[in-house]
């Protein structure tokens, strides 16, 4: 990149890169020099816009965390409509066939990168808890619409459902989602007993 070019939104274009290089090749391959190189900007460019790699890093998390907030948003106002397993097997979807699972390993790989992310306040593992919280949220919204027994422990089924999800997802290649009436199968299975 010439001396002198201005870049515009030069974060997303850092952060899309990572996730490209994170979903073709793993998070091996994730470095400043790879960042930097397919963004196709100059080595400096990462270092003058976050203090080292891992706050790059702790900042593409957080970015990655705001979508999920999006696709909570989202979920929530499917509530009433549709199946709850449909809507639930199409979140577990979008969600997992993201850079979510991608996300879950660069954080388990990397101590810095952890301990950053918990220095900021971050408890659990990053996207999966917010995934859960967006889970518990609309079951939490069904329940009340009645779709849902009353005495449905929407906790429990979120935490199941995101660490089933995950489970059936992990060990795909990145971006590839199991048969869609084996999402739903699992969903109907872990709401066995609940669904109204």
């Amino acid at each position: 990149m010439p001396t002198g070019v201005a870049l515009r939104d030069v974060r997303e274009q850092l952060f899309d890169a990572a996730e490209r290089i994170l979903l073709r090749d793993g998070q091996n391959a994730l470095t400043s020099r790879a960042v930097t190189a397919e963004a196709g900007v100059a080595k400096g460019v990462l270092h003058r816009h976050f203090a080292d790699f891992d706050a790059f890093l702790a900042d593409l998390v957080r970015d990655r965390i705001a979508r999920v907030g999006q696709q909570a948003a989202a979920l929530r106002g499917s509530a009433g409509s549709g199946t709850v397993a449909a809507n639930l097997a199409d979140a577990l979807t979008m969600l997992f066939c993201s850079i979510a699972v991608a996300i879950v390993g660069l954080v388990t790989a990397r101590d810095g990168l952890r301990a950053r992310l918990r220095a900021a306040g971050s408890t659990g593992v990053p996207v999966l808890s917010e995934a859960t919280a967006m889970i518990t949220a609309y079951l939490g919204a069904e329940r009340d619409l009645g779709r849902l027994a009353p005495d449905a422990d929407i906790d429990t089924l979120a935490l199941m459902l995101i660490g089933t999800g995950h489970l059936i997802f992990a060990g795909r290649p990145p971006g590839t989602a199991p048969e869609a009436a084996e999402i739903r199968t699992v969903v109907s299975t872990v709401l066995v007993g609940v669904l109204r």
